[in-house]
């Protein structure tokens, strides 16, 4: 069995292949010179870890563009220049990982760790305010951003606005104080798939820029809407279907493993509780698509841990324990695992203040 003490952070994580580019959600655990990687056999990880990625001479990319659907990816570049590319579960959850890695690849140079620290707190969303509504007023015919006409180096942006535009609208908008803190707000918006950058200048400086440079605050720096945001507009189907339920505010999110309703297999799904309406959703991480595979909403559900001594009626296979149990008003149940009992709790507690 591999030893892992002197664990600094585990958790899930989605990997993608090395030969087939696929997804696969795995169980990852740093320690202070690697990152260890684990399968899981039905609910439960294995001894062994799948691989391992030495930390020794490696370069972090976060956020990483490589992927227009997946904003939420780190890249791990290793000294003998193998490539890793990590998708997280959130913004938070992904600043946190890499913020980890990189303490861990920088533990012999704690000013580097501590100018990291630095930026990453220097500026918080207020709680009230999403970014979705933020890019929601952008849209807004009368007080929106002002979309035009770009030209860079004898290209053509329609619909673009520049850097410096931007950070002018959300000043005005009192979404911030300071330009500097729209610096970072704009930033989270890139990060986040809402918006890209257009134009050698920004582009630029989104791939080579440190954390405090990957927006510009600049005139002829260019950005539009993603092509993700607009497809998410266009697409009658998808306003039909999920228009109310997914409406809410995200008051939690994660990923836990889900035991099938017909096959009772289990799998790492991303799970989103929202309010407003209560909504619990559930997505498949390694699919492209950001469209829930499942949900129900909350009003008259029963949540309750599940004892760890044996496995529970109703539950099959191999578990790693964990387990609590959603009954919905339709008396459809639903078998959750979490990775520790703390985390267990937290996904009750959040859940029966919505039930």
């Amino acid at each position: 069995m591999q030893d892992v003490s002197g664990i600094l952070k585990e958790g899930f994580l989605v990997k993608r292949g090395h030969i087939v580019h696929n997804w696969k959600a795995r169980w990852f655990v740093l320690l202070q010179d690697k990152l260890l990687y684990y399968k899981l056999d039905g609910g439960r990880k294995e001894p062994s870890p799948k691989g391992r990625i030495i930390l020794d001479g490696c370069t972090i990319t976060c956020p990483c563009l490589d992927y227009e659907n997946r904003p939420l990816v780190i890249k791990l570049k290793t000294k003998t220049n193998t490539e890793y590319f990590l998708e997280s579960c959130s913004r938070e959850e992904r600043d946190s990982w890499a913020l980890d890695i990189t303490g861990a690849i920088h533990a012999g140079h704690p000013v580097q760790v501590q100018q990291l620290h630095r930026m990453k707190n220097s500026f918080k969303l207020p709680s009230n305010i999403s970014l979705n509504h933020i890019v929601d007023k952008m849209h807004d015919n009368s007080n929106g951003i002002k979309l035009t006409h770009n030209m860079e180096q004898g290209n053509t942006y329609k619909e673009s606005f520049t850097g410096s535009a931007l950070v002018d609208w959300l000043i005005s908008s009192n979404f911030v104080a300071s330009r500097f803190e729209a610096v970072t707000l704009a930033s989270m918006l890139m990060e986040e798939n809402f918006t890209k950058p257009v134009g050698v200048r920004s582009t630029e400086a989104m791939r080579n820029g440190d954390l405090a440079e990957q927006f510009l605050d600049d005139s002829t720096a260019l950005y539009m809407f993603a092509e993700s945001y607009k497809r998410k507009l266009s697409s009658r189907e998808e306003l039909h279907l999920h228009i109310l339920e997914l409406s809410g505010t995200i008051v939690k999110q994660g990923y836990l493993i889900k035991q099938g309703h017909k096959r009772k297999n289990w799998k790492v799904r991303r799970f989103v509780l929202r309010a407003d309406p209560a909504f619990l959703h559930y997505y498949d991480p390694t699919k492209e698509e950001n469209r829930p595979v499942g949900g129900f909403s909350l009003r008259g559900c029963l949540v309750s841990a599940l004892e760890d001594n044996g496995v529970p009626t109703g539950v099959k296979g191999n578990v790693q324990g964990n387990l609590f149990k959603i009954i919905t008003k339709n008396d459809i149940h639903y078998y959750i695992q979490a990775s520790s009992k703390a985390e267990r709790a937290q996904w009750i507690e959040a859940i029966k203040r919505l039930t």
